[in-house]
């Protein structure tokens, strides 16, 4: 259903050879508006649990900002005095169709700025062009670590906390919540976000619970792969306890259908890093009891939490979408108003329209508030965000006959993430020294 949810009149039209780039109709004139590209799966596997939801939430605050309704602080209108005109592309494809696309946007569609990307691997690619070409590039979602620890962008940022705060908290809620956990293995998936996800998880339980036994075969299937059958019984086999996996999109909604026919969650204990958007869609058929996480403080974990921001959003997207705004909802709205508050400050401080170079200046190290909590750009030398994250547990809300989550704990950044100038790794490794907790 959410596949076909783009509001508003928007139509999709091809770009040469690139498909799959919508634009908001009657854009405003070049001399008082700002170009943005939004990227996110519009089409495949990843659309209708994240891309498709991403791409709405941007939209949303985009349209709320332009037209000056959204609530304190974001209450005037437009962008550092632009109203900004976003286009809508496809991240579907793989990493060098991304990178033709963002050359394409740049260059002959002439956007000034990208704003998006859910796959670590888009970014990884999208980024050495975003400098190569000077263009301020906002990521929205994509989690590896990789991204800002061994490189030194200027025009790249990242809204969205990486996969090692992700790790630890989820370490960090296993031993506060479960309890002693005697062995734990996992299924992520084989690219730099499932592979990264398992090394810092492991490495956060050997320090956090060191008498818990990591598997010697954690499984790694390929991205998209939509059939588990052999690793489901292979974890099966195993004696491990707790199950952790960092699977998103089509892929957890697959693994939770394929493993629940098998009694898989009678017999394992499971942490899901980011597959709460498959909770929406599957309703009771997902596995209450489940450990489940949002990568921040997005979705289904802060629905009933107060706060005008928060309050709005959710009000708004379900009158606009007819759905719950998920996990990506969130991420990509968060990257706005990142875009909104450095376009407010570059004005203010320069008394002149923002160009790239002041939005950088001023979103460099900048604090900010999001939907439902605080966000600092406090690593990447500036350009790599931090922010709390929660997880909580499965539970069927009978009431409101859907479902919710129980048991809620926050983890805040300064517990879980390594302080500027260290590798993340590294920090792990020497027992997470200055983690505040």
């Amino acid at each position: 259903m959410r596949d076909n949810m783009f509001g508003n009149g928007l139509r999709v039209v091809a770009l040469g050879a690139v498909a799959g780039v919508t634009a908001l109709a009657s854009p405003s004139p070049a001399d008082t508006s700002f170009k943005v590209a939004v990227v996110s799966f519009l089409t495949g596997p990843a659309a209708g649990p994240f891309g498709v939801p991403g791409r709405n939430g941007a939209e949303l605050v985009i349209d709320a900002i332009n037209g000056g309704t959204m609530p304190a602080p974001y209450e005037t209108a437009g962008f550092g005095g632009l109203q900004l005109e976003a286009i809508f592309a496809d991240e579907s494809g793989g990493n060098a169709k991304q990178v033709a696309e963002y050359r394409n946007l740049v260059e002959k569609q002439g956007v000034d700025a990208v704003l998006g990307y859910i796959s670590s691997g888009s970014c990884m690619s999208v980024a050495p062009v975003a400098e190569e070409l000077q263009t301020l590039t906002v990521m929205s979602v994509c989690g590896t670590p990789r991204l800002f620890e061994g490189s030194d962008w200027n025009y790249t940022f990242r809204t969205q906390a990486h996969a090692v705060g992700d790790s630890v908290a989820a370490a960090l809620y296993i031993r506060d919540q479960l309890g002693d956990v005697s062995s734990y293995s996992g299924i992520n998936q084989n690219y730099a976000w499932g592979q990264d996800s398992w090394k810092f998880f492991d490495i956060a339980m050997q320090k956090l619970s060191p008498e818990s036994r990591a598997s010697d075969n954690p499984q790694f299937p390929k991205l998209f792969a939509g059939q588990y059958g052999t690793e489901i019984s292979t974890l099966l086999l195993e004696d491990s306890e707790l199950v952790h996996s960092s699977f998103w999109d089509g892929d957890i909604e697959a693994f939770v259908l394929q493993a629940s026919v098998r009694g898989f969650f009678d017999k394992k204990k499971f942490i899901s890093v980011a597959g709460a958007s498959a909770i929406d869609n599957l309703g009771k058929r997902f596995p209450t009891g489940t450990v489940i996480g949002t990568r921040g403080e997005f979705g289904i974990i802060v629905r009933n939490q107060e706060g005008e921001l928060n309050e709005w959003f959710i009000n708004a997207y379900r009158e606009r979408y007819g759905v719950y705004p998920l996990e990506s909802s969130y991420q990509y709205a968060q990257s706005v108003l990142a875009l909104k508050a450095a376009m407010d400050k570059a004005a203010a401080e320069s008394g002149e329209v923002p160009n790239t170079d002041r939005i950088i200046g001023a979103m460099t190290g900048l604090d900010f508030v999001s939907i439902a909590g605080d966000v600092s750009f406090a690593l990447g030398n500036g350009h790599q965000a931090i922010h709390p994250v929660s997880y909580g547990v499965t539970a069927w809300d009978d009431g409101k006959d859907e479902p919710t989550v129980v048991d809620v704990r926050v983890y805040p950044a300064n517990c879980i993430l390594p302080p500027a100038g260290q590798l993340s790794e590294d920090w792990l490794e020497a027992g997470m020294p200055g983690s505040d907790c």
